[in-house]
């Protein structure tokens, strides 16, 4: 209806304008006043006919130069307008809608200098080109999105906008073009300060985090994906007629579970908590190269909790998962971590990352530790945003011998990230 009501009133006044004009050279006669209205005559009928031409019968398409990257990449973008009458046209603006999704930006090497002011981060994301097209019937315009944040993004929309060179008549409208990037987390090197798994024997040294202790041979089982070619036990093998790997000590000893604190607090620090993700699958990737079996669980809005067991298809499952979530949920984390904790199989080690530190934290990790055999909690926030009771909470944690990671922008800064179990 509003768009309708324009229309008429920019009609109307072009018409205006021309009857004045038409009304002049009636009254005042004379080669002159003929003149300027048969001269300007050619200028009003094109005016009329931008105001009837239908820029929105336009056929405007996206293309981009990947769906899939990761964060803080760069993706190549290249539009293209296509129209079937070449309508002369002085100019054209074309801008691209982008969702609140991609206004912040990952800038990957120097972003945890930015830990303590993750507002920094936040932009407004705007691309806006003019052309000039014309008798032109393609066009084409390219531009790139850069420091893609992690998530899924949805681009919908572009709004082009032309007119007259006067300002006379502007028309603009919105083409709903969909296109979703998705920017996976990235992985950093991890190193764990003292291997997690353990032996009858004692504890491995951290040097020992990449070997498998292939001399103690308990048993054997079919082959799975992900086992290695020197596992193979060829007279099983050729005995049962399909292949038969040899089953370790430590396969049997070994069942880590790494957990990620997703809920929604007051006040969160959305920079650490991108940290906290990135940190969850470097984990989950450091474990699985050490051959040992882990489980990922996810406490937030949802719950999502899947063992890996060298499955490739689980892997990326995670990382679909770890790209999408978003701090959320009512319920406070160590009431959901206590319920969750009581459903999972006792036994195994147990790595926490979270960003914030609740009063009912040290109680909830006394009961649940009696389930573990080691409970390791990774604590990402700035230096100056950790508060004072969160202070006094870590000493009582490693008081009463849990290993407690705090890992503020001078750790995260490092090429190395370093985990400590003891």
């Amino acid at each position: 209806m509003n768009g309708t009501i324009r229309f008429i009133g920019k009609l109307s006044f072009v018409v205006f304008l021309l009857l004045v004009l038409f009304s002049f050279a009636m009254f005042q006669g004379g080669f002159v006043s003929w003149f300027l209205f048969f001269a300007a005559m050619p200028i009003f009928l094109y005016h009329i006919g931008l105001l009837l031409y239908p820029i929105k019968n336009w056929h405007v398409t996206r293309s981009l130069s990947r769906h899939v990257t990761r964060a803080g990449d760069s993706i190549q973008v290249n539009l293209r307008i296509k129209r079937s009458f070449p309508f002369p046209l002085y100019y054209c603006i074309c801008e691209e809608l982008f969702p609140e999704t991609l206004q912040k930006m990952d800038n990957y090497n120097e972003r945890y200098r930015y830990l303590s002011q993750p507002e920094k981060l936040r932009i407004t994301r705007r691309i806006k080109k003019i052309v000039f097209p014309g008798f032109r019937r393609v066009i084409e315009l390219p531009y790139s999105i850069e420091q893609i944040p992690r998530g899924e993004h949805q681009l919908q929309a572009v709004r082009i906008k032309t007119g007259d060179v006067f300002g006379l008549v502007t028309k603009e409208h919105i083409f709903h073009v969909k296109d979703q990037i998705a920017a996976f987390p990235n992985e950093r090197p991890v190193t764990i300060g003292e291997r997690i798994n353990s032996y009858d024997q004692g504890a491995a040294s951290s040097q020992a985090l990449n070997l498998k202790n292939t001399h103690v041979a308990t048993g054997i089982r079919e082959y799975t994906p992900g086992d290695k070619f020197s596992w193979i036990d060829w007279k099983q093998t050729a005995r049962k007629n399909t292949v038969i790997t040899k089953e370790f000590e430590q396969e049997k000893s070994v069942d880590t579970l790494v957990i990620l604190d997703a809920c929604y607090y007051q006040g969160i620090n959305e920079l650490a908590f991108e940290t906290g993700i990135e940190l969850t699958l470097s984990l989950l990737a450091s474990i699985q190269k050490q051959t040992s079996q882990a489980s990922f669980l996810s406490i937030g809005e949802n719950t999502v909790h899947l063992p890996l067991v060298h499955d490739p298809t689980k892997k990326d499952w995670i990382k679909r998962h770890l790209t999408k979530i978003q701090p959320g949920g009512t319920v406070p984390f160590p009431v959901k971590l206590r319920e969750e904790m009581m459903q999972v199989t006792p036994g195994a080690n147990t790595i926490l990352v979270k960003t914030h530190l609740e009063n009912e934290f040290p109680d909830v990790v006394r009961q649940i530790r009696q389930r573990t055999k080691k409970f390791v909690v990774i604590f990402i926030q700035a230096s100056t945003r950790i508060s004072g009771h969160e202070q006094t909470l870590i000493r009582q944690l490693r008081g009463e011998g849990i290993a407690v990671n705090v890992l503020t922008e001078n750790e995260l800064a490092r090429k190395m990230i370093e985990v400590t179990i003891v």
